[in-house]
């Protein structure tokens, strides 16, 4: 594609200050065979946009990038570089640009982003199924996995760099599919990497705890989630959290008047809400009410959160126009989500979990709810991520104490770090609880340790891991499947 043809479908503010600015757009022309913002993937006809991150600054790399044959560089102030040009917001300029060089491809869709602390993958997950149940074609976006209809794509992040980000929409448009939903991070939210992206429906399911390594603070937190909110046709908002109301309060600002569904599992004054919710080890159950009619609901997922993640994926899909009768047919079909409050199958007079729950909101969330149904010893196994938020390390304790009966304490993802030091900040959070608790540092031995102590009826949770198959140590991943390892635990018990 010609950079003047690239350059076209990119909307320019006319104001300095307003928007992705451009003083000048560039006297030469040339053809651009890709888009890049890292040097080590310059190639010849690349065009290199020079991003500042938090570790690196690309316009360091700039003079590089042209020597490996970068056909043009897109700077944030002048470099005195041949074939370059100034724009206000790289990083903006990056998500325009490869959308512009895919052909604006979400412009052929509708796309439903999902945003929050907790639940989105639970909630795209449903949202797919539901619409396609209904006979849509659907591509998603998201932790587990990018799918476009029932092509399962590897997925790296949860939402994707600009350029992969754009060719997986292209690659759905060209399948044939009327609609993606997607997870949409505060990470990509805040670093402008999805384009010029504008969402039928928005979903808002909560805020808590989380990245506030990268964020700072709450408030960065929640700033960078309401961002979403500018760009789209329609929300869905849930109440039970204190940000949701404030985003509600907020949306006329934000987005001026626009369709609004709330939901809540605790509060009739929403849009959609629960009552005569019954928990179950494997479902819950609970009746739905909108708009004065009441609509039964088994759903094959346990604990209250899964009620809101349930009503979350409902009310999205009223937004799509899909009817309740056909919302609550598909939920009852819905057998699970990979990771989330997963059942491994033992065979055994025990139950096994597996969920991604690793901040201490979520795992407080997943024990307090499984609580109320286990017939025997709530078991929490756990750790906590290296080279991330070291501040919820004891609040993860805490959360486990509070509600489980045993506690073993072991290693998530250590990464650079030492796992016993990682765990020795753990430990903290044990204070004041008399749950008793042990600490195993090698998550297989921790594992096989609980299968091989369980009681009948107990109930043991692998928190952290959920859909992950791999650990990462120093800097590389190490193939580690929580199911294989059960099973391969289970084995052992027979000899």
């Amino acid at each position: 594609m010609l950079l003047s043809k690239l350059l076209e479908g990119i909307d320019f503010s006319d104001q300095e200050g307003s928007g992705l600015f451009c003083k000048a757009l560039p006297s030469f022309d040339c053809e651009v065979k890709g888009i890049v913002c890292d040097s080590r993937q310059v190639l010849p006809g690349s065009l290199f946009v020079c991003i500042k991150g938090a570790v690196s600054d690309g316009h360091g790399y700039a003079a590089a990038a042209l020597e490996k044959g970068a056909c043009c560089i897109v700077t944030e102030r002048p470099l005195g570089l041949p074939k370059e040009f100034t724009v206000s917001d790289t990083h903006a300029f990056y998500g325009e640009a490869a959308s512009s060089f895919f052909g604006h491809p979400s412009k052929s869709m509708k796309l439903v982003g999902v945003t929050g602390t907790k639940g989105k993958t639970t909630v795209t997950n449903l949202i797919k199924q539901i619409l396609t149940e209904h006979g849509e074609k659907v591509g998603l976006i998201g932790t587990i996995q990018n799918e476009i209809g029932d092509e399962v794509i590897h997925a790296e992040n949860t939402t994707p760099e600009a350029m992969e980000l754009e060719s997986l929409y292209a690659r759905m448009r060209d399948a044939g599919c009327g609609t993606c939903v997607m997870e949409v991070s505060s990470h990509a939210l805040e670093q402008e990497r999805i384009g010029d992206s504008f969402y039928h429906t928005a979903v808002f399911t909560n805020l808590s705890h989380e990245h506030l390594d990268y964020h700072g603070n709450m408030e960065n937190y929640y700033a960078a989630k309401r961002k979403l909110f500018s760009r789209c046709a329609g929300a869905v908002i849930g109440i039970d959290d204190e940000h949701g109301r404030r985003l509600l309060s907020e949306l006329p600002e934000i987005a001026g008047e626009i369709p609004v569904l709330t939901f809540s599992a605790e509060s009739e004054s929403a849009d959609l809400y629960a009552k005569e919710i019954v928990c179950h080890p494997d479902r819950v159950e609970f009746i739905w009410v909108y708009q004065g009619h009441e609509y039964p609901v088994r759903f094959a997922m346990p604990g209250l959160f899964s009620v809101r993640n349930a009503l979350a994926a409902a009310a999205a899909c009223l937004m799509e126009g899909i009817s309740p009768e056909a919302i609550v047919k598909a939920l009852s079909d819905v057998r699970g989500v990979k990771g989330r409050i997963e059942i491994i199958p033992t065979g055994r007079d025990f139950t096994v979990i597996t969920d991604y729950a690793h901040a201490p909101d979520p795992l407080e969330n997943v024990l307090s709810s499984l609580k109320e149904t286990v017939r025997g010893r709530l078991i929490c196994l756990f750790g906590c991520g290296g080279d991330r938020d070291r501040t919820k390390r004891p609040l993860m304790a805490e959360a486990a104490a509070k509600y489980a009966d045993f506690v073993i304490v072991t290693s998530d993802n250590p990464r650079t770090e030492d796992p016993e030091a990682i765990i020795q900040e753990i430990l903290p959070g044990l204070r004041g609880y008399s749950t008793p608790h042990v600490t195993i540092v090698n998550r297989r031995e921790a594992i096989e340790y609980a299968i091989a102590h369980a009681l009948p009826g107990d109930t043991i949770v692998l928190a952290g891991k959920g859909h992950e198959d791999y650990q990462v140590i120093g800097h590389e991943k190490h193939h580690f499947d929580e199911r294989e390892v059960v099973a391969e635990a289970l084995k052992k018990l027979d000899h």
